[in-house]
């Protein structure tokens, strides 16, 4: 009889133990190098504690982190804001929202030639994004700096073709976004994400001659797909995200060139 007894046990812990190991949830998430994969780096150990293993997929542009996500390689992603998921979705057709707001990444100009905006020259060479949302923001940014005027109707996604008044004859040149900090030698100014500022060892802060403000609209979000937003597995890792840990880490570690959003 101790003999079934004890032989029951061992089974049962095992299956116990399977049940434990099968509970284990691995989450794939896309993000770009800075801030976003070092901010979900800092959590990785606090999703352990709940069961969850966070991996974490670097790319280096806008694009994949969508597809991808789309066609289910990818649970989530952390690298874009609102407007660009909105834009990019429904150009791509692409069943795609978003379930946390997380930080903001102020636009800012940076220059190697210029000391001060007074000192751009008639037919200065601007470098901006090539993407709509990311190239509209940067025009935008232009304007509230005097140097444009923009035809009121284009809104976020504005164009150069939108320019209206332009008394500078500034020359704009149109480019993948994480190219423009290389560029910065052959161009009077460009219109830099936060992200790649940072990632190419610039200061926004300090660095920048202009930039965005605190109130900007343009908040970086995790998404997932429409059918995944009810996911216990990715309302833990918005809780981990929303935490004073990452807000802390937000304020100390980026000086404000990174804000919370929270």
């Amino acid at each position: 009889m101790k003999r079934v007894f004890a032989i029951t046990l061992v089974v049962s812990l095992l299956l116990l133990a399977g049940t434990i190991g099968a509970s284990a949830q691995t989450l794939k998430v896309g993000a770009t190098p800075v801030p976003h994969a070092e901010i979900l780096n800092l959590i990785k150990e606090d999703l352990a504690e709940v069961g969850i293993e966070l991996k974490v997929i670097e790319f280096t542009d806008y694009v994949q982190p969508n597809l991808a996500l789309s066609e289910g390689e990818l649970d989530a992603n952390y690298f874009q804001h609102i407007p660009y998921l909105e834009t990019f979705s429904e150009d791509h057709k692409l069943d795609l929202t978003y379930i946390t707001k997380v930080h903001i990444e102020p636009m800012g100009g940076y220059s190697q030639k210029l000391k001060d905006l007074s000192e751009l020259k008639n037919g200065a060479r601007i470098a901006i994004p090539n993407d709509p949302v990311n190239g509209g923001r940067a025009l935008l940014l232009l304007e509230r700096n005097g140097l444009i005027k923009l035809d009121p109707a284009a809104g976020i996604t504005a164009t150069v073709l939108d320019i209206i008044s332009n008394p500078s004859n500034l020359k704009f040149s149109e480019l993948e976004a994480a190219q423009l900090p290389r560029v910065l030698p052959d161009v009077e100014l460009a219109i830099i994400n936060t992200n790649y500022a940072l990632e190419a060892g610039l200061v926004p802060l300090t660095d920048a001659l202009f930039m965005e403000d605190g109130e900007s609209p343009y908040v970086n979000i995790l998404a997932v797909r429409a059918s995944d937003v009810e996911r216990e597995d990715l309302a833990k890792l918005s809780a981990a995200l929303l935490s004073d840990k990452v807000k802390d880490y937000i304020l100390e570690q980026y000086k404000g060139a990174v804000v919370p959003a929270f």
